[in-house]
């Protein structure tokens, strides 16, 4: 028997997070990708539920069409599906009221930015889609992308095509807008005002002026920190939609039951009662955002690193061997913790136990690969701050440079060395450039000074000699003993100096 396609006519009504009417779109999402529909979606569909406003979700796809186009075909539909090993349960949040692709539609996207209607751009379209260098953390002019985009061409980059957007909606009566970042950045949305200014002074100086003037009174980019285990789709959870609904989903969500969100209070033009659906406002977002980028994305790399490198295809059986839990542990309680300041609000025991259940739910099954890719991005992010804070105590992080490590034998594995199908499976936009490294440099010192010389990890650490012969002396014993026993010699060094 052939299900029914999941549409507005065939959602059982009992699945539906809110029940309003057709909805007035005020939210435009730049990178329409799965976790964004298992958490801000979600989020807006329980403000929606508890209080009426027009905060419709104009969706943009960057390049795919695929879930842009089953968006429509669904009534702009779907499933997202909370996994734990307790249970499934599917609701449907019903949220999204258009779903365009900026590859192919960029008029449509500036349309819908400029739109008067339009009160909020929100954005998750991972680090890497920043188009800024790691190294200064300024806009990279020199990337093909953004010159186009300021040479007048149809934008392709995030940053131009909010840049253009926001000039359409100057053009057209320049209501307030507020622009709000929810990737793992530091300081987001203080990041992502940086560089939409950075654009504009690049700009022509008629637009320039115009834009600078537009931006420092009606725009807003608020900081806030966004935390849920977001999977790959498969098709277990299009058959578990099937079972629950009774419908055919192509796009369903899967997602663990915990989820966060901490924003600062500050939208120009309104915003969704995002509080109904558990978000925090607060003045300290930063102290969330680090506890959040370090303890937990930056454990969560390890895991993966070091699961990967141990032929373990998901992050609950990675953390299940009792190395890789107590590296976990260690760079957690070790390295990271000395770096944060603890929100007062936070009963860190608590945190940290619900961390280790987090990454052990097995229902959920989220990829080794999946949590490592990126990691030139994601590692600028999370390990120089800490590291530089024990290098300049007279300390070693030892665990910080096993993550580090283990990434780089992930991503460029020396010669003769098989990194295993899950560390191949990881994407990185350094892949290739740290690969002709590896082959320019086979012994290990030179090459992780090489890597570290690039700005890969910032500017700082390539000139600590001491944490540079660390990361080698790692890829040595990774090479040549595998990861449980890197995990071992870390664990030992750490207490030689506890002792």
């Amino acid at each position: 028997m052939t299900l029914p396609r999941l549409t507005a006519a065939s959602t059982p009504p009992a699945a539906l997070m809110h029940h309003r009417g057709p909805l007035e779109t005020g939210i435009v999402h730049l990178g329409l990708g799965n976790f964004h529909r298992a958490h801000q979606a979600v989020y807006t569909a329980a403000a929606l539920a508890a209080q009426d406003g027009p905060w419709g979700i104009a969706g943009v796809a960057s390049r795919s069409a695929r879930i842009a186009d089953s968006l429509r075909e669904q009534d702009f539909r779907y499933g997202t599906v909370q996994i734990s090993p307790a249970g499934t349960t599917v609701e449907v949040p019903a949220v999204h009221t258009a779903a365009l692709v900026a590859a192919t539609q960029p008029d449509a996207v500036l349309d819908a930015i400029a739109a008067p209607g339009t009160r909020i751009v929100t954005l998750t379209v991972t680090e890497h889609g920043y188009t800024y260098s790691p190294v200064t953390h300024r806009l990279d002019l020199d990337h093909p992308g953004v010159r186009g985009d300021l040479a007048g061409a149809p934008p392709s980059t995030t940053i131009g095509q909010i840049a253009r957007g926001l000039q359409r909606r100057v053009r057209a009566g320049g209501a307030p807008i507020t622009v709000l970042s929810c990737d793992n950045l530091t300081a987001n949305g203080e990041h992502t005002g940086r560089l939409v200014r950075e654009f504009v002074a690049a700009l022509p100086a008629a637009e320039s002026a115009e834009l600078s003037s537009y931006l420092d009174t009606a725009v807003r980019f608020p900081n806030c920190m966004v935390d849920r285990i977001v999977p790959a789709t498969t098709d277990r959870y299009r058959q578990d939609v099937a079972r629950a609904l009774g419908v055919r989903d192509e796009i369903p969500v899967p997602a663990e039951p915990f989820t966060m969100w901490v924003l600062e209070d500050d939208f120009i033009a309104g915003r969704p009662a995002w509080e109904h659906g558990g978000a925090v406002f607060s003045d300290d977002v930063e102290a969330y955002e680090l506890l959040k980028l370090r303890l937990l994305n930056g454990t969560h790399s390890l895991i993966a690193y070091l699961g990967a490198l141990d032929e373990r295809a998901i992050i609950p059986d990675a953390v299940a061997q009792p190395f890789v839990e107590q590296a976990a542990r260690s760079v957690l309680v070790e390295d990271y913790l000395p770096s944060v300041r603890v929100p007062a609000d936070v009963d860190l025991d608590g945190y940290v136990a619900q961390l280790f259940q987090r990454w052990s739910n097995t229902a959920l099954g989220h990829g080794t690969h999946q949590v490592g890719s990126d990691g030139s991005v994601k590692l600028a992010q999370r390990i120089p701050e800490p590291a530089r804070l024990h290098l300049d105590r007279g300390r070693m992080p030892h665990h910080l440079a096993l993550t580090v490590a283990a990434y780089l034998q992930c991503i460029a594995p020396p010669a003769g060395f098989e990194p295993g199908r899950y560390a191949a499976a990881m994407s990185d936009p350094a892949r290739p450039a740290l690969a002709d490294l590896a082959a320019a440099q086979p012994a290990p010192q030179p090459f992780v000074q090489a890597v570290l010389d690039t700005g890969l990890l910032g500017t700082d650490l390539a000139g600590h000699r001491e944490f540079v012969d660390r990361v080698a002396e790692f890829r040595t014993i990774l090479t040549t003993h595998g990861p449980s026993a890197a995990a071992a010699e870390a664990a030992s060094a750490g207490l030689a100096v506890s002792a």
